[in-house]
């Protein structure tokens, strides 16, 4: 388990210095008011404990991600565990704790209006559209997996369906009710037992002290289908939340808006996602024993959930744990729900503080939400299906951030290899997915490896003409 310590060890270390790194480069100001105070409207503007916002920004990020794509990951062997590590403190972390920053810059803003803001009003129209149909899609998907694990834990005529009925009623109410009524007052909860199970499940590992893979012994490909899902890149979308994610970026507006000073960007934006690439680095250590004991076979994430908590827990311990693992998808969607909804209402301009507006909003994004559940329940590959499309939206996201965050610090005349980097290899990561995916292109890995590259080399060709047109201008300007 060295290998499994060591990452451990650079994902807190990480928090403390880069983290600290990235900080000094945005250059955060405490006696700025930040939006929470002066928006304030008790419904999404409201000021909350530093704590309160960790917990809840850390259970809005996690969802599935960490663990469900920790899961999926660890098929491919020791190279999950590198990436899980160097996407969360290079990548993740970094991207989480900029885009959370200019939000809070700029007066609580939505992630499509910062993209707008940045990259031009065109590639804005295209993010509103794209980010919306993203948080239905998390709203959707981040329903099934809790509602089965709910009807395995209920009796028998507390099925399925049933259970997603009851999580729908509660998106509704936690999505239309201030900010403070319901999330603010449960998460923090639920964040606490999502990180017993962490704790319990880490705890674990070190008392079974199993043979784990370690990187010097290779990174090969060992999933079973190693020959048509290769590490580059299907891996790097698989562990999707647990390295880097784009849906991160819209959730901490929601944060932004209720954060009293700019020095809690650091513990919030940059921790959490550090606190969840812990939790995806402790899933990704337990699948893979779960694998060596029980062979790959098994694809269903919630049934690996539920054996390894039961056996290591207990019976007390694993429902608690499962509790958890319930709660972070079921808080991840109605917070999906809510910032779709201000999405919209910054694009329209709607005031939210009537109930009725709120309503106009909400209604269509249920609609369309319960109608790809209804397809994920009806097709046997409906759910693996629709969660592909979510985890390369979700990268595809990150990517745009990414560049956005770029040409921000660019014009800031700060330090922009921090984001440049990442923007280039998630571009990479993600033009060679949808090309060589069998629901994307489903072209041979020669050619999705070519139109990677000439993907990348156009990006940046882009960035460089910019920055020199950009630097002309500025240097005309001061003249």
């Amino acid at each position: 388990m060295l290998t499994f310590t060591i990452c451990l060890l650079i994902l807190v270390g990480g928090y403390f210095t880069y983290g600290r790194y990235i900080e000094r480069i945005f250059g955060p100001d405490v006696k700025r008011l930040t939006p929470a105070i002066t928006k304030a409207d008790g419904v999404d503007y409201i000021p909350l404990p530093a704590w309160k916002i960790f917990m809840i920004q850390f259970l809005n990020i996690a969802g599935l991600g960490p663990i469900f794509g920790a899961i999926m990951g660890a098929k491919f062997g020791a190279a999950s565990y590198l990436w899980i590590v160097l996407g969360s403190v290079l990548a993740g972390a970094t991207h989480d704790y900029l885009a959370g920053m200019l939000s809070l810059r700029q007066g609580g803003e939505s992630l499509p209006e910062i993209i707008g803001r940045y990259l031009g009003v065109t590639t804005k129209q295209v993010m509103r559209g794209f980010t919306v149909i993203l948080m239905v899609l998390v709203g959707a998907v981040f329903v099934a997996g809790p509602a089965g694990l709910l009807a395995k834990l209920t009796p028998d005529s507390l099925d399925v369906t049933f259970w997603i009925i009851v999580v729908f009623i509660y998106y509704i109410v936690a999505t239309l009710l201030p900010i403070d009524k319901i999330i603010g007052k449960i998460y923090p909860v639920f964040a606490v037992a999502l990180l017993f199970m962490a704790v319990g499940i880490l705890v674990m590992l070190y008392v079974n002290a199993p043979a784990l893979p370690e990187v010097w012994e290779g990174v090969r490909n060992t999933h079973p289908n190693a020959a048509v899902l290769p590490i580059f890149p299907v891996m790097f979308i698989s562990i999707a939340c647990g390295a880097i994610s784009g849906f991160h970026a819209t959730q901490s507006p929601l944060m932004a808006r209720c954060m009293t000073s700019e020095k809690y960007g650091r513990p919030v934006f940059y921790g959490a996602m550090i606190t969840e690439g812990i939790v995806a680095l402790i899933w990704a250590a337990a699948a893979t024993y779960f694998y060596q004991e029980n062979g790959t076979a098994e694809s269903n994430a919630s049934v690996i959930v539920d054996a390894i908590t039961r056996n290591w827990l207990g019976t007390a311990g694993g429902i608690l744990a499962i509790l958890g693992v319930v709660a972070a998808p079921i808080t991840s969607g109605d917070t999906a729900f809510r910032s779709a909804r201000l999405i919209v209402a910054d694009f329209m301009g709607m005031e939210q503080k009537s109930v009725r507006r709120r309503l106009y909003i909400c209604i269509p994004m249920f609609i369309i939400a319960v109608g790809l559940l209804l397809y994920s329940l009806s097709d046997a590959e409906g759910f693996d299906k629709i969660w592909r499309y979510f985890a390369w939206g979700n990268q595809t996201l990150a990517v745009f951030t990414l560049w956005a965050v770029t040409v921000y610090l660019v014009k800031a005349d700060k330090n922009y290899w921090v984001t440049f980097i990442p923007a280039l290899f998630m571009t990479s990561v993600c033009s060679t997915y949808i090309c060589i995916a069998p629901e994307g292109l489903g072209q041979s890995h020669f050619i999705s490896y070519c139109v990677g590259l000439v993907c990348v080399l156009i990006a940046i060709i882009w960035f460089a003409g910019w920055k020199l047109k950009a630097g002309k201008m500025k240097d005309k300007n001061e003249g």
